[in-house]
């Protein structure tokens, strides 16, 4: 399988990757407006197909997270995950920690995902100085 890496995506894919994880459906402007705000977006393509995006968001300071890590079903288990999520580190290491500098990036891994995202230094919540991260749907 050839992969080749990208940083575009339509609204309508954006919404397919979306639900083949569960998640909430949004609308066509919040959609938009996370691709086009996105800090850093990476897309596996193969054969003219996305079957992977990852998105960083960040403060432009200290503050950054990592959402979107999806791969389509049927490319799962490949390493094209950890690909994209290679890339992301990258870009952040390169654009916002210079030399005596630091940041903290942050995700909320799905369920039974901890280990994965391990790998690539992040500590699980709760720990000994952190509780649970938290978050919260406003619907109107």
């Amino acid at each position: 399988m050839d992969i080749t890496f990208g940083n575009k995506i339509s609204v309508e894919e954006f919404h397919h990757f979306r639900k083949t994880v569960g998640w909430k459906p949004i609308s066509d402007k919040h959609a938009l407006n996370s691709i086009n705000n996105a800090a850093f977006l990476v897309t596996a393509v193969v054969d003219n197909k996305t079957i992977g995006l990852t998105r960083v968001g960040s403060d432009g300071g200290y503050y950054i997270f990592i959402t979107d890590v999806i791969v389509l079903p049927e490319y799962r288990n490949k390493g094209i995950a950890k690909q994209l999520m290679a890339k992301a580190m990258e870009f952040i290491n390169e654009k916002y920690v210079g030399k005596g500098e630091s940041v903290v990036v942050n995700l909320m891994a799905g369920k039974n995902l901890e280990p994965f995202y391990s790998q690539f230094g992040f500590l699980e919540r709760p720990n000994e100085k952190f509780g649970a991260g938290m978050y919260q749907w406003i619907i109107k």
